[in-house]
């Protein structure tokens, strides 16, 4: 038998697999680059794949969004979930940014098993508007983006998330909040 103390060392050197979804402007992507530049996570995102898939001539934001609904919509989100999957170091300690589906869920659930944590961003629309307002000005260019059909699954993540972030303060706050978490997962490996 294993004694309790040599487990919890060997189980800190054990890759952790976390997953950020949210709606739009909830900080998704600044919580993942964190937990990748302050933890050593190695950074992914959905967009990146899909950026990737594309002819590279062809890819804009717009083009990305519409792509991935052209993926959702044709059932190819486990295929996208297989490409992202596969590019992932599983040596390594990994963070995927912008699940939007249940599928992803599934998928990275399937393939991380119990080292795979969702953690589900949220914050209010006027506080995400605010946040986005540089890049869609007009609150009907924020509309906009929130209604694409690829952002119409975003909240079936929540109630498998294991955490839930409320995100309607300050990065800092945002980064204590992760902290906090990373400090709480400290016996799965997180911490350098």
């Amino acid at each position: 038998m294993i004694p309790a103390q040599h487990s919890r060392r060997h189980s800190q050197t054990e890759p952790v697999f976390v997953g950020f979804a949210g709606r739009i402007g909830v900080g998704k992507t600044s919580a993942a680059k964190y937990l990748s530049s302050s933890y050593g996570f190695q950074y992914t995102r959905y967009s990146q794949v899909l950026r990737e898939w594309l002819a590279p001539d062809t890819v804009t934001r717009e083009r990305l969004q519409e792509f991935g609904w052209e993926i959702m919509a044709g059932g190819r989100q486990a295929e996208l979930n297989r490409r992202l999957i596969a590019g992932l170091d599983r040596s390594r300690s990994a963070v995927i940014d912008g699940l939007r589906h249940s599928i992803d869920f599934g998928s990275l659930s399937e393939a991380f098993g119990d080292s795979f944590h969702l953690i589900f961003l949220e914050a209010g629309r006027d506080f995400r508007f605010e946040r986005l307002r540089s890049r869609l000005s007009t609150r009907e260019s924020f509309q906009a983006a929130e209604s694409q059909p690829v952002e119409e699954h975003i909240d079936s993540l929540k109630a498998p998330a294991s955490t839930i972030i409320s995100n309607e303060q300050s990065l800092e706050a945002l980064y204590k909040q992760l902290d906090a978490w990373v400090s709480h997962r400290a016996g799965i490996g997180v911490l350098r």
